[in-house]
C-alpha cells in the first residue's frame, strides 16, 4: 500500500517536473528571441514580431502545486517555482526594452514655439531649451509652451530630459486649446499629460487624477502618440519602463507637444526641460 502511494506520488512529481521543464524551455526560447530581436536593424521585422513575443505566456501557478512526499520534494518545488518566476520577470523586462525600441522608430524632430510661451520663459536659439519674447499668442497664466510641429495623423515619438527638476508637466494638446486664464489639464479640455510635483509625486491628469507609483525617478521621458488609435503613452527612457497611457480617444484636430517646466521655486527647480535626440536602446 505504501509502495503504491509512493509510486503514484513519484509519477505525479515526474509529470509536474516535465511540465515545468517545458514551460522553462518556452520561456528561455522567447527570451532568446526577444534578446536577438532587440539588436536587429530590420525595423519592419521588429514591428511585425513584437505583438506575438510580448503577449503574456500562460503558465501554471507552481506555488500552489503540492506533492506529498519527503521534504526535499517541497524544496525542489519551491526552487523550480522560483526559477520560473525569475525567468518570467526577465521576459517582462526584455519585452519592456523591446516596446521602447519599437516606439522609438517613430522619432520626430520637435522644437519649441516661442510664440506660445509664458512671458517668464526664455527659449534657446535652437528651440530645444527655454528664452524670452513677448507675443500675444503666449499662455497668459500657465508657465507653459507648445512645440512648433503639429501632427494630425500617423505615429510620432520624442524624448524630453527632466533631470534635476522637482516639478514638470509633459504631454500633448489640441491646437484649439484655451491659452488664456486658468487652465485645467484634462483630456476634456484638450490636454493629455502627466506631471511631477514636489520631487516625487507623479500623476496622470485625467478627471479625477491618477497617482502614479514609479520604481525610479525618470531622468528622461519618452512620449509616443498613435493618432489613429487615440493613444498617448509615456515611458521612463533610461529604465526602459512604461509609465502611463491614455487610450481610446478620438483625435479630430492637430496635436502639439506640450511642455511646462513649472516655477523655478527659488532655484530648486531651475533645471531646464530639454528636448533630446533619441538614442535607441541597445
Amino acid at each position: 500500500m505504501i509502495e503504491e502511494k509512493q509510486k503514484t506520488t513519484e509519477k505525479q512529481a515526474e509529470g509536474f517536473i516535465k511540465e515545468l521543464q517545458q514551460e522553462i524551455s518556452e520561456l528561455m526560447r522567447r527570451s532568446t528571441e526577444v534578446e536577438q530581436l532587440s539588436h536587429t536593424e530590420d525595423h519592419l521585422h521588429l514591428l511585425q514580431s513584437f505583438p506575438s513575443l510580448s503577449a503574456p505566456q500562460h503558465t501554471k501557478n507552481w506555488t500552489e502545486v503540492r506533492v506529498h512526499r519527503s521534504s526535499y520534494v517541497g524544496s525542489v518545488r519551491r526552487a523550480v517555482a522560483q526559477l520560473g518566476e525569475t525567468l518570467s520577470k526577465e521576459m517582462k523586462k526584455l519585452c519592456a526594452d523591446l516596446e521602447l525600441k519599437r516606439v522609438q522608430q517613430f522619432e520626430v524632430d520637435v522644437t519649441l514655439d516661442p510664440d506660445t510661451a509664458h512671458p517668464a520663459l526664455i527659449l534657446s536659439d535652437d528651440g530645444k531649451q527655454v528664452k524670452h519674447v513677448k507675443v500675444k499668442e503666449r499662455f497668459s497664466s500657465c508657465v507653459s509652451f507648445l512645440g512648433k510641429q503639429s501632427f494630425s495623423s500617423g505615429r510620432f515619438y520624442y524624448e524630453v530630459q527632466v533631470k534635476g527638476k522637482t516639478d514638470w508637466t509633459l504631454g500633448v494638446a489640441r491646437e484649439s486649446i484655451n491659452r488664456k486664464g486658468p487652465i485645467t489639464l484634462i483630456p476634456k479640455n484638450g490636454y493629455w499629460t502627466i506631471w511631477l510635483r514636489n520631487e516625487n509625486e507623479y500623476k496622470a491628469n485625467v478627471d479625477p487624477g491618477v497617482r502614479l507609483s514609479l520604481k525610479s525617478q525618470p531622468q528622461k521621458v519618452g512620449l509616443f502618440v498613435d493618432y489613429e488609435e487615440g493613444l498617448v503613452s509615456f515611458y521612463d527612457v533610461d529604465a526602459a519602463a512604461f509609465i502611463y497611457s491614455y487610450s481610446g480617444y478620438s483625435f479630430t484636430e492637430k496635436l502639439l507637444p506640450y511642455f511646462c517646466p513649472c516655477d523655478n521655486d527659488g532655484g530648486k527647480n531651475s533645471a531646464p526641460l530639454i528636448i533630446c535626440p533619441v538614442n535607441q536602446t541597445d
